[in-house]
């Protein structure tokens, strides 16, 4: 086995996704994995959401083909089982409300991902959004429970999304600045606005917030 491969195979991570429940009694969300019986519910969501989300939408500009819902999940097993990527369903009252996820996993030295999230029209500006952020940020920042034990989770926003900056400030994340020209939506490269959560936060304003909101 050469050097390489060796240290490629000593940081393998698998990652296990947990049910991951509020605490809080007025917004008791549940997150936990995208399963292929939620494709019909998913779907609904997500058309009824279309207009809403359109402006947001990150896309691939040499216009890769797309999946069938039941090979998007079978993806997402293989993220999980190599590491690279996880995604959340938000579940509020048992109905699907939206989804956060993270993204492009890097470890060894690096130990960061790029999260993303989107939440239904009808649930905006109560507070969910937040949560489900604060709560993934705490299982994604701490070593144990099948997590990816990162040291930083980035949330790259369009500077013109006021929504999305509300949700990370609320929750006490930093803001590095911008990046030009970072992620192609909409049909054009966007500069976006980076905002950071780091390992030592998870005892800081992260659980502060998830002490406020209980």
């Amino acid at each position: 086995m050469s050097i390489v491969s060796s240290i490629k195979h000593a940081f393998k991570p698998v990652i296990t996704i947990p049910v991951l429940r509020s605490e809080n009694r007025e917004l008791p969300i549940v997150l936990r994995a995208i399963e292929l019986s939620d494709e019909e519910e998913w779907y609904s969501l997500r058309d009824k959401n279309d207009s809403w989300l359109a402006p947001w939408q990150a896309q691939d500009p040499c216009g890769g083909e797309g999946f069938s819902f039941s090979a998007w999940v079978h993806n997402l097993r293989v993220n999980e089982r190599q590491g690279t990527g996880v995604v959340f369903v938000i579940v509020l009252h048992e109905r699907i409300i939206g989804q956060i996820s993270i993204s492009n996993i890097l470890y060894a030295s690096m130990r960061s991902g790029l999260v993303g999230y989107w939440i239904d029209s009808r649930y905006a500006g109560r507070g969910i959004m937040p949560l489900a952020l604060a709560m993934l940020a705490n299982w994604a920042l701490q070593k144990g429970n099948g997590s990816p034990s990162l040291h930083r989770l980035e949330i790259a926003i369009i500077p013109r999304n006021i929504r999305s900056q509300s949700v990370v400030k609320k929750i006490g994340a930093h803001n590095e600045g911008v990046r030009k020209q970072y992620i192609y939506v909409n049909n054009c490269w966007e500069d976006h606005e980076i905002y950071v959560l780091f390992e030592q936060d998870v005892h800081r304003c992260i659980a502060q917030f998830l002490c406020d909101t209980m």
